[in-house]
């Protein structure tokens, strides 16, 4: 009896709510001592540009969606997560984690996922204002979502620094296309599929694999990206981005390397940075007194 040759699954890239094969072909074999685990995709320059579009599509649909109903379908997103808790532990362990960080890791995630659901309906209550104005007028300041945002997420950790990244860019209307891990790419496309049985809609999340130095050049220089949200980069790839970005304004939020474990990572700061500010005046009328006095 001939030997059985393993069937290695091919992780797709994830755009506009569909697993496509990259636009050029390009895939590579994961390696765990030099035993392959998996075929991972290599995105090109047109898929990234697929997902910018299919990000600028979902925004408005998003963005119009309650913050009331983007808490829930956070919420389910964690759901989906714990429902899937073994294959994602299984991934990571598969990639070289120790079982016990891996158990901890997920287990992180589907709780900060739930962290920034909640926080969906309460940004503008805590940050928004009524401003005192010297004119007949209400003020009032309110925080919108910016668009489209790119990710680059964090490279030491495939699924916690994946979804701390994410959400705060999402719980607020944005739609975002991402950079993976390079090292843990896996429980990204995973994490896509449990995306699908989310209700959140399609073109949302963006979910790209492959050379993270041969796309964050396209990233920073898209003209219709508004923000670039770095995870865990290099003094030399900052400097390039923020070169690049410098046509079209964008936004350059930067991270030091933290430990994504930490409690500080849990914070509404981290969802303003991704929001603008837009004032409302409304005029009132004057109301002048009686005689009586009152």
């Amino acid at each position: 009896m001939t030997e059985r040759i393993n069937v290695l699954k091919t992780y797709k890239i994830f755009i506009d709510g569909k697993f496509p094969r990259t636009e050029s072909g390009r895939f590579s074999q994961l390696k765990v001592n030099d035993i392959p685990v998996a075929n991972v995709c290599f995105s090109s320059r047109k898929d990234l540009r697929n997902a910018v579009v299919a990000a600028r599509k979902a925004f408005s649909t998003w963005a119009s969606v309650s913050a009331y109903n983007r808490s829930q379908i956070l919420y389910r997103m964690a759901e989906m997560v714990e429902g899937r808790k073994t294959q994602f532990i299984e991934e990571l362990v598969l990639q070289g984690v120790n079982r016990k960080e891996a158990l901890k890791e997920v287990n992180f995630s589907i709780d900060r996922i739930i962290y920034f659901a909640g926080w969906a309906d309460k940004i503008n209550q805590v940050f928004g204002s009524i401003n005192p104005v010297a004119s007949s007028h209400f003020n009032f300041s309110m925080l919108q979502p910016m668009g489209v945002v790119g990710i680059v997420a964090p490279e030491k950790t495939g699924l916690l620094g994946l979804v701390s990244a994410i959400c705060p860019v999402i719980v607020s209307g944005n739609s975002c296309v991402v950079i993976t891990s390079e090292s843990l790419p896996l429980s990204s496309i995973t994490f896509s599929e449990a995306l699908l049985t989310s209700d959140l809609p399609a073109g949302t999340i963006n979910i790209l694999t492959g050379s993270k130095s041969e796309l964050l050049p396209h990233l920073s220089k898209h003209m219709d990206i508004n923000a670039i949200y770095l995870c865990d980069s290099s003094d030399i790839e900052k400097k390039s981005v923020q070169i690049d970005s410098a046509d079209n304004l964008k936004r350059i939020i930067l991270y030091k390397e933290i430990n994504w474990i930490e409690n500080k990572v849990e914070n509404p700061y981290s969802i303003i940075k991704f929001m603008e500010t837009k004032t409302t005046w409304h005029p009132i009328e004057n109301i002048s007194t009686n005689d009586s006095g009152y």
